[in-house]
Formats: C-alpha cells, structure tokens, sequence
C-alpha cells in the first residue's frame, strides 16, 4: 500500500501583533515619503514651477491620501481629520489651499455616500436638511474667517491658526484616547414643542435586530445650534467635522448612533457645498491638488475596508492617537516659530519625538492584545 501523501501545511497567516505594526509601518512610511515628496515638490524655482518639481508634487499627495485614507477607514473617521493639520505642520503648501482641499474632498464623499444612506432609509432626510442649514451658514462664516486671517494678519495670524490646531489635535487625541460618552439607542423622556412641531420621526428597517426601528427627535433647536458651531470650526480649519457632528447629534437630539452617523455624511455633503464657496472666490481650490487626493482617498479607502476585517480596532485607535500627537507637536512647534517665539526644531529633536511616540504606541499596542488574550 503506498504511503499516503501528507497533507500540504497551510501558510502562517499573518497575525497579531505583526498585522498592526505592518499597518503602522506601512502608515508611517508611506507619510515620510509622501511628505519629502510635497516638501520638495513646493519650492517654487524663479520664473515658475519645473515640470519636476509638479510630478513630485503631485505623486506625493497621491501617496499621502492613499495612506491616510487606509488609516481612516481602519478607525472609522475622516480623512480630513488627518490630512489638513499634517499638511499645515510639515508642509510649506499655503494654509487656504490646504483646507480649502480638505473641504472639498469631504464634500465629496459625503456626497458619495449620501445616495445609500437615504435609500436604506438610515439617514433622515428632515434632521439632514435642519443640520445642513446650520453647519453650512457657520462653515461660511468659518471660511470667510479663514480669508480674512491669511489676507490681512500674515504670519502672526497663520502662527495662530496652527497653534489653535494643534491644541485641538490635542484635545482630539484625548478624545479618541479616553471615548466619547455615546448611546447606541437613546432613551428619549420628552420631546420639546419645537421637535414635535418638525414631525422628524422617521422609522427604518435595522437588519442586525432584524426589525423596524422606530425612534424620537428631541432638542432639535440646540441640535441646529450646535451644528453652527462645528460648521464654524470646520470652514476655518477646513477639516472633517465627523467627530464632532456624530456625539453632538447623538446626545443632543437622542437620535440612536447609527443614524447620526448617516447624518453625518449627508450633512458634510450638503454643508460643504455653502463651505467651499468662499474658498472658490478667493481661487484656493486647485485642481492638481484635489484631483492626486480624490483618487488615494478611493484606493486606499479599499485597501482600508479588506485590512479592517483583520486589524484589532483597539490597535488602529492607539495608531490614531500617535498620529494625533505627534502632528499637535508640529503644529504647536511650527505655530510659534511663525509668531516669533521659538527657532527651528532641530531635525535630531523631531526624529526623536516621533520614534518616542511609536514606542509608546507599540507598546500599547502590545498590552492591549494581551490583556485581550488573558481575558479570552
């Protein structure tokens, strides 16, 4: 009788720890890169950009918004988040172009994104309208805002933007580092005249209950307020306001997570289109700049989607966290070198504080694995 013919030994699969720190390395490598590319690709040589100089320009943010939108996907989050305070820490691209970008890449795919959320019946035309109307006259004012401070108060004014920046980053860091209190299906006690006036009831089909999900609006009028002042904060920094729409819809109003995060997308969407427009007119809104963006946003957005399947959430948050610190250090350190009050960081100091913060992110990243292992 012949031997039988062994059974062929399955490939290691690629796991934990090993899939997260590839994922940070990828991350990070693929920034650097990116950023030596921009860096490089901005010096403007006399008598006008080299052909050169434009290609790297070019590719480099093509590779920058591949990465970070492999690294949103994976948390959950806007690119815009990422994208606009690293480009004004470690970039000499001009600020208005900078958030000006920013702004019209989340319009556009809020805008994707709105068609399936309102045919799923997820996301509430009425609440999106309300919203939109709030977030996009505040995001107006934010963007006129921005003009004025970049037309009329020169580096004092761009070393203040990005001090303020930064220490939101900061506080976005913590943010994500200790949890925002959210209520996956709100209990709602009371609904105000106002709310119940609007008639913002809108019940959808939850396939993970299985069921038709009916749910109450309440508080509507400080909902559209507080959508003022993030649209505020938008259209100035011109970056994603995601963060802070979602747990201001969700707590305000009650209306249950999953909504508000459709919400969301519709009003960025919507919003950004009154946003933009003063960005327009002022001519920040360059097409080579959009365009390299738009299209790493859409690849990296896939490769994200398949690598989330694998990566341990709590790993890509603590990544988050690292990124968020280290851009609010550039951001704080390149604020007051504009204002006057500090040098240049020598290149030693800055390589220094990110190798101090990937240690500490890998070694969170450790702990929490084990402490999911023991507790398995």
């Amino acid at each position: 009788m012949a031997n039988p013919v062994p059974p062929r030994r399955a490939a290691p699969r690629f796991t934990s720890p090993w899939i997260e720190f590839a994922v940070m390395s990828l991350t990070v490598g693929g920034s650097y890169v990116a950023l030596l590319f921009i860096t490089r690709g901005a010096e403007v040589p006399p008598g006008g950009m080299a052909l050169g100089s434009i290609t790297q320009l070019v590719f480099g943010f093509f590779l920058l918004s591949f990465a970070i939108a492999i690294l949103a996907v994976l948390a959950g989050i806007g690119g815009g988040v990422i994208y606009t305070p690293i480009m004004l820490a470690f970039t000499p691209v001009d600020s208005l172009i900078i958030r000006a970008t920013g702004l019209i890449v989340a319009m556009s795919s809020g805008i994707v994104s709105s068609g399936p959320l309102l045919r799923k019946g997820v996301g509430n035309l009425k609440i999106s309208i309300l919203c939109s109307m709030g977030y996009g006259l505040g995001g107006f004012a934010g963007a006129q805002g921005a003009i004025f401070v970049s037309r009329h108060m020169g580096d004092a004014g761009e070393g203040a933007v990005r001090l303020t920046l930064g220490a939101i980053v900061l506080l976005l860091g913590a943010y994500f580092a200790f949890g925002g209190v959210k209520s996956e299906w709100p209990v709602v006690e009371r609904v105000d005249r106002f709310s119940r006036w609007l008639r913002l009831d809108n019940p959808y089909y939850e396939p993970s209950l299985r069921k038709v999900v009916s749910y109450r609006v309440t508080r509507m009028g400080w909902g559209i307020a507080a959508m003022v002042l993030v649209g505020l904060v938008s259209g100035f920094f011109g970056m994603g306001a995601g963060w802070a729409i979602v747990p201001a819809i969700n707590l305000i109003t009650c209306v249950p997570l999953k909504v508000a995060s459709s919400v969301s997308g519709i009003v960025i969407g919507m919003g950004d289109c009154v946003t933009i427009w003063p960005y327009v007119y002022a001519g920040a809104i360059i097409p080579l700049f959009v365009a390299p963006w738009l299209v790493g946003q859409t690849l990296g957005g896939i490769i994200g989607a398949q690598a989330k399947i694998a990566v341990q959430s709590a790993s890509i948050r603590f990544l988050l966290i690292g990124i968020m610190v280290y851009t609010g250090f550039g951001l704080v350190t390149n604020g007051l070198q504009k204002i006057g009050l500090m040098g240049p960081v020598p290149g030693v100091v800055n390589i220094a504080v990110l190798l101090a913060v990937l240690a500490g992110v890998a070694v969170l990243i450790v702990r929490s694995l084990k402490a999911r292992r023991s507790s398995a």
